[in-house]
């Protein structure tokens, strides 16, 4: 063997054999590596092989086209239901929300605590306040207009409980 590659690395001393037995070494194991990544593929080919064959030989395709479906009917569904909450919300600032009521006796004669004021408000205490007023002769009814919490229209004791009672949420003051 008359290699000039040879004849160089003998001349600094180096020994082709040494070479020959690392390059063999090497070979030795990118084959071992070889045999390994081929069992690892073969069980991964199964995976993938029983995966798609599914259940009741049915075709995985179909299923996560249907899945994917399915996901699309539920973010249109999502999207439905957040504009759902946004129109209850919008409406919601414009329904009675805090009521106040209070029963008493409006004549002496009468006992029973038969008549009453109904204060109803809305979130910026905006409403109505309702005096019903039973007597022997007959029942009478007042309707007077709250605006922020104030009435225009001079209230009784009563009327005046109710609406605190409403502007308070329920809470009476002491």
């Amino acid at each position: 063997m008359n290699s000039p590659i040879l004849e160089y690395l003998a001349s600094y001393g180096i020994d082709p054999a040494y070479i020959m037995i690392g390059l063999l070494v090497i070979t030795l194991i990118l084959i071992i590596l070889y045999i390994v990544n081929l069992c690892k593929m073969k069980k991964l080919y199964r995976k993938y092989d029983r995966f798609m064959r599914g259940k009741d030989m049915e075709s995985m395709e179909d299923t996560i086209l249907n899945q994917f479906d399915r996901l699309d009917k539920l973010e249109n569904s999502s999207e439905e239901n957040k504009k759902q909450i946004l129109d209850i919300n919008d409406n919601l600032q414009s329904v009675y929300q805090k009521t106040g009521l209070v029963k008493y006796d409006a004549f002496r004669e009468m006992s029973g605590k038969l008549s009453y004021s109904l204060a109803l408000l809305d979130k910026e205490n905006n409403g109505i306040l309702i005096n019903s007023m039973y007597s022997r002769e007959g029942c009478y009814s007042y309707v007077k207009e709250i605006i922020k919490g104030e009435s225009y229209i001079n209230l009784s004791e009563e009327e005046a409980e109710a609406l605190k009672l409403a502007v308070n949420g329920g809470i009476a003051e002491e």
